[in-house]
């Protein structure tokens, strides 16, 4: 029987066109798609950075280098981190999480804004808000990731008390950046990205919620990200 013969077959056997329709198409590999997230974050935090230092240079505030400082933190650990055992590519994942990443690169500290507090009211709240951070990334160590995964459960450290301690110091850091800046522009974004972060937070529960360890870790932390509130 000629190669062609056992082609033909192949192809118009049932089973093995049921096995072809169940196998998703993928127009690139985890490998290209992995090289290409961190590219991409790495583009979006040299874009904030040109911004924020700029208006340090400009002004003297610290308050929106406290945020660069938060965001930097993304670039390391997403060049360090472990592989997933569990990943949400899901079209809505992606655009969920390429919101909430591009929010802060877009906020703008421009000149002839009033701030609503002093830069040294709005710089004590930022700095709370990027000890959180700081602690939940350095307590995720290579687990970090920026897509809903599953890289292993972390329960140590600030997550002993919320599910999404990272998240609830970016919502302060913004939040100060905000007030620092209260351009209508800001808020606009600020708004949508943390909207975003909100609903990336509770997608990656849900990617996590088929391990063990994370159900018995939800029974004892019940809070997603603030404490007697959400």
């Amino acid at each position: 029987m000629s190669a062609g013969i056992l082609v033909s077959q192949a192809l118009t056997d049932p089973a093995t066109r049921r096995a072809a329709a169940d196998v998703p198409y993928r127009p690139f590999s985890p490998v290209v798609r992995d090289r290409v997230a961190r590219a991409s974050i790495g583009a979006l935090f040299t874009l904030l950075s040109i911004n924020l230092f700029a208006d340090f240079v400009r002004t003297g505030h610290i308050t929106g280098l406290l945020l660069l400082v938060g965001e930097s933190l993304v670039v390391v650990l997403t060049i360090l981190r472990r592989p997933a055992i569990t990943v949400d590519r899901s079209a809505i994942a992606a655009v969920i999480t390429t919101v909430s990443l591009a929010g802060p690169v877009l906020l703008r500290a421009a000149e002839g804004q009033t701030p609503l507090a002093s830069d040294q009211v709005t710089a004590i709240v930022s700095g709370i808000g990027l000890v959180l951070v700081v602690m939940g990334k350095m307590a995720l160590g290579r687990s970090f990731g920026v897509v809903p995964a599953n890289r292993g459960v972390v329960v140590r450290g600030p997550y002993s008390f919320v599910r999404h301690p990272i998240y609830t110091g970016y919502l302060i850091t913004h939040a100060s950046f905000l007030v620092a800046h209260p351009a209508p522009w800001n808020l606009s974004v600020i708004l949508i990205a943390d909207v975003a972060l909100i609903v990336r937070a509770l997608m990656e529960e849900r990617v996590l919620s088929g391990d063990a360890a994370y159900q018995q870790y939800c029974r004892r932390v019940g809070w997603h990200l603030v404490p007697g509130v959400f």
